[in-house]
């Protein structure tokens, strides 16, 4: 088993958020908005995994016993820490404003289509994955929706994940329910629930308005009050309820 940590860079403070959190949990949690954000060291296991202990433990379970169905779980992301997400942020921005002369709202609303804001994405918490099937040999990007249904090369995951997932506590985040509101149907993105709940219910609590209105980089000038609290709300809390 390899341990891995990242490097703490800068420090931030945040104020209660008005959103309640699950109530339904038994007991208290605390993360501080470092480790939330991404912003602090973590310590991460496996070589190529990439999660804190439990979520790892339990990943390994359900790769092993995919591998039984002939099904090869395979990782292409997990961890990110905020500078990562920041640089897919701005690299996105620019193209999109630079490069195909889309308005910067207009940019922003294309990023959050599919990426997060540095600051308040899933995977800053080490409970995250996208995976695919690494059996199947795929052109172009892996992550693609149509290639986890139909003839897609992905529907046999979808179909193991669908049918055992929920047994080593990973939940689908972004689903296709109707109605479902902020970021795309994901069938590849999949969370640690017994983590993510209370990390997510204490993110809740922080002033996320506040902490972006903080934020620099390219891009976080067009932020107005509203397009945070939508942004909370329909992105970062209109996922799976299972997960909340």
């Amino acid at each position: 088993m390899e341990r891995r940590s990242f490097i703490k860079k800068s420090g931030l403070s945040g104020l209660a958020l008005s959103l309640m959190p699950n109530l339904g949990l038994s007991k208290e949690f605390e993360y501080s908005i470092l480790e939330l954000m991404g912003k602090v060291d973590i310590e991460l296991y496996g070589k190529g995994i990439n999660l804190r202990k439990r979520a790892h433990d339990a990943f390994v379970d359900m790769k092993k016993a995919a591998y039984n169905d002939g099904i090869d779980i395979k990782i292409v992301s997990s961890y990110r820490d905020f500078y990562r997400q920041e640089g897919i942020w701005e690299r996105k921005f620019l193209r999109y404003t630079e490069d195909d002369g889309m308005e910067p709202l207009e940019a922003i609303d294309k990023i959050i289509e599919y990426s997060t804001i540095p600051g308040t994405s899933r995977h800053h918490w080490g409970t995250d994955i996208d995976i695919i099937d690494g059996y199947r040999k795929v052109e172009g990007d892996v992550l693609d929706p149509s290639k986890f249904e139909n003839n897609g090369p992905f529907v046999d995951l979808k179909k193991w994940m669908d049918e055992n997932s929920n047994d080593y506590d990973f939940y689908l985040v972004y689903t296709d329910n109707p109605g479902r509101r902020g970021f795309k149907y994901e069938p590849w993105h999949y969370s640690y629930a017994p983590i993510s709940i209370p990390m997510l219910t204490e993110f809740r609590r922080k002033n996320i308005l506040k902490l972006l209105q903080e934020e620099d980089f390219i891009g976080s000038e067009h932020f107005t009050n509203g397009f945070i609290k939508n942004y909370v709300q329909d992105n970062i809390l209109d996922i799976n309820p299972t997960l909340l």
